[in-house]
């Protein structure tokens, strides 16, 4: 049986100042499964995100999620269908506790029943391994459960997709397995789209990956068959001595 799509792009396009950082791009995005997107610096990675997350608007294309258009929505209306996001650069409040931090993610979604309320960000933080942390001044803590955080912030509000922009820039390489281990168990609930550079983690966890070079998809498949193109070797895998 076919793998069912929950998010497709046709013809997606975008250009700054007549360059065009993302171009004609036709994309889809099977549910259940972990998907990363490479590419070298510049390739129009963030370019693409935006326009998945509504930050940024296309020139032309089309965007669709759980098979309704979503090209024209703004960003708070995509959240309210299913897409999470996590910046490059962390985005918490320092001077805030885990847990308000979560509850701000989830205030919207989750009315005025606060049971319910609460258990979603307890569980929500239990699930990256912070909840005995719920108190903490979300500042306080290293790098890491930051990163960590964000992910908790993006889980609570029971995405249908969670897109990860660069999450294990920081990370200390000690820390790299248990976020691996972490995805696994997230994709069980939530269909993952990852932008990484580190092609360690990429290998390792991806059931898919798709590479764009200069705003274009340059290749696309397993773990397997991008390490083997001779085309990505050139354009990015060879920089990176993967």
């Amino acid at each position: 049986m076919a793998a069912i799509n929950l998010l497709t792009t046709r013809g997606l396009s975008r250009s700054f100042g007549g360059i065009k950082a993302v171009h004609n791009v036709n994309f889809e995005l099977p549910a259940g499964e972990i998907h990363a997107l490479i590419g070298p610096n510049g390739a129009g990675k963030t370019t693409f995100v935006g326009l998945l997350c509504g930050r940024i608007s296309a020139d032309s294309g089309q965007v669709f999620f759980s098979n309704e258009e979503i090209t024209a929505l703004p960003v708070h209306k995509r959240i309210a269908r299913g897409i999470g996001y996590t910046f490059q650069i962390t985005s918490i409040f320092s001077k805030l506790s885990l847990y308000e931090n979560v509850s701000l993610a989830v205030h919207r979604s989750s009315g005025d029943k606060r049971r319910d309320f609460d258990i979603q960000i307890s569980e929500a933080l239990d699930s990256v391994g912070l909840l005995d942390r719920a108190y903490q001044i979300a500042g306080d803590m290293s790098y890491g459960h930051q990163r960590l955080l964000e992910i908790a912030m993006g889980m609570a509000q029971k995405p249908k997709l969670l897109i990860l922009d660069e999450p294990t820039q920081g990370l200390a390489q000690s820390e790299i397995a248990g976020f691996n281990a972490l995805l696994k168990s997230i994709v069980e609930r939530s269909t993952i789209l990852l932008i990484e550079h580190n092609m360690d983690v990429v290998m390792e966890i991806a059931d898919k990956i798709t590479v764009l070079d200069f705003g274009e998809i340059l290749a696309h498949g397993t773990p397997e068959e991008i390490h083997a193109n001779e085309d990505v070797q050139a354009a990015y895998l060879g920089k990176n001595n993967a």
